[in-house]
């Protein structure tokens, strides 16, 4: 059974694997960096619910909302990578897939007409 995982990990792309995972891994601490900075912001500089003007507090929560979609924005980017590299990984695992079947059925074919010969020699 650790012989098809072998070839899997074999037929893994990995220098493409390791070429985005610095990304990928860059995007997430970016994120994770905003959304902890983030949170201290909001506890330093709440939302106002009844202190200064309308005008002060709208422009306060468009900040908070451009900030959430700048976090969001990034956060899709860091998904559309992971899952190029999954959609990846799934290719190599279903080629995989495939060649271990022909490899049986040769290996089977081969057994067959060593069976054979092995019949006639006697």
């Amino acid at each position: 059974m650790g012989f098809p995982w072998l070839l899997a990990l074999k037929l893994v792309p990995w220098g493409d694997v390791i070429e985005h995972a610095p990304k990928v891994l860059a995007g997430a601490r970016r994120f994770l960096d905003k959304s902890r900075s983030g949170s201290s912001a909001a506890s330093v500089n709440p939302v106002p619910t009844g202190n200064g003007t309308p005008h002060e507090r709208l422009q306060v929560l468009e900040e908070l909302f451009h900030q959430m979609q700048a976090d969001q924005a990034q956060l899709a980017q860091t998904n559309a990578d992971l899952a190029e590299q999954n959609a990846r990984l799934i290719d190599q695992v279903e080629r995989l897939r495939k060649r271990s079947r022909w490899l049986v059925a040769g290996g089977g074919l081969l057994t067959l007409g060593l069976v054979m010969l092995a019949w006639q020699a006697y």
